[in-house]
């Protein structure tokens, strides 16, 4: 094979795959036209579920039924996938009258699917078809069709699916995105289905990671040194840092093991029995604990520490921040 028959096969690919990208393109496209009344019809239906939305599918309509189900689920919508078999051999169990389903198949006449659509029925859910066949068995059993129409698939031979599964997805996709919106789903309640994704990271708040109760090494202010080191030494963790407050209760400064070894380092040698005050940062940078913890890496970078202390809005310290905290939220 010479040079010119690799670049006219490989132009032939290229051609080949342009070609199914046009055709999946041109599929998800012709939705926009098809949507309608059924479609707000079916947002209703999920908004009203009262239990979970039991998403359901075969074969390749069954792995997008997956994705739709996992959409859901982490956009504020309680969502589950059933497989249709399974469901006919005793996973039925898992769908209430209260529940919402789901299907989807392209052909609507996926034999699984004409046998569960009847005993849903019978359990008393609600049904949404979405299908390629709004005459089709699942299509006339359906409280709502949506109708992604006729689709010419990629494939060479006009049978694997291909076009049809793309639009299944875009108006699953659709029909999460619609429902999330309008339960005003907030970006805290996705961080909160999401902890360890980057964004769920990004909208941590220092209340979740500091260190606090038993673990928050305080002292009185005129403690001795020696026991202020104690203190830090028996604390849970060991954070390397104790907070001295007044009298008060107030936040008056913080000793950290780079203090003491500065000091050391400068005085020569220190007294156990000399008080802290002295020693201590004072007017430490401090956060809130509802201050995101981006925020808080930013100050610690800025400012050269790895412990900054949490406050309230009286000043009390309620809770301390070490870097090593910060670390292990990445996950």
């Amino acid at each position: 094979m010479n040079a010119n028959d690799l670049t006219t096969d490989s132009e032939a690919r290229l051609a080949h795959a342009r070609e199914v990208i046009r055709v999946e393109a041109r599929a998800i496209s012709n939705l926009e036209a098809r949507l309608g009344d059924s479609f707000s019809r079916a947002t209703d239906l999920i908004l009203g579920c009262g239990g979970v939305v039991v998403v359901t599918g075969m074969g390749k309509a069954g792995l997008i039924a997956q994705k739709v189900s996992a959409t859901l689920a982490s956009t504020g919508t309680p969502s589950i996938f059933l497989h249709p078999a399974e469901a006919l051999h005793g996973d039925l169990g898992r769908i209430r009258g209260r529940d919402l389903v789901l299907a989807l198949s392209n052909s609507g006449e996926t034999i699984e699917i004409k046998l569960l659509v009847p005993a849903v029925r019978k359990i008393g859910a609600r049904l949404i078809a979405m299908t390629g066949m709004a005459t089709s068995t699942l299509g006339r059993l359906a409280d709502v069709v949506l109708d992604i129409g006729p689709i010419d698939e990629a494939c060479p031979l006009g049978l694997a699916p291909t076009a049809s599964t793309s639009a299944l997805l875009a108006l699953g996709d659709a029909l999460a995105m619609v429902v999330s919106k309008e339960r005003q789903f907030s970006r805290e309640e996705y961080a909160l289905y999401h902890p360890a994704g980057a964004l769920g990271r990004k909208l941590m708040r220092v209340g979740e990671v500091m260190r606090q109760g038993r673990e928050l090494p305080v002292c009185a202010s005129g403690t001795p040194l020696v026991e202020v080191l104690r203190v830090m030494s028996d604390t849970p963790g060991r954070p390397g840092a104790a907070l001295i407050v007044d009298s008060d209760g107030c936040l008056a400064g913080i000793f950290t093991d780079g203090d003491f070894r500065r000091h050391f380092k400068e005085l020569g040698s220190l007294r156990h029995e000399d008080p802290i005050d002295p020693l201590m940062g004072k007017n430490p940078k401090c956060v809130l604990p509802s201050e995101l913890i981006q925020a808080v890496e930013r100050m610690m970078r800025e400012h050269r520490v790895d412990q900054m202390p949490v406050i309230d809005e009286d000043r009390r310290p309620v809770g301390l921040v070490d870097v090593q905290d910060l670390l292990d939220t990445r996950v």
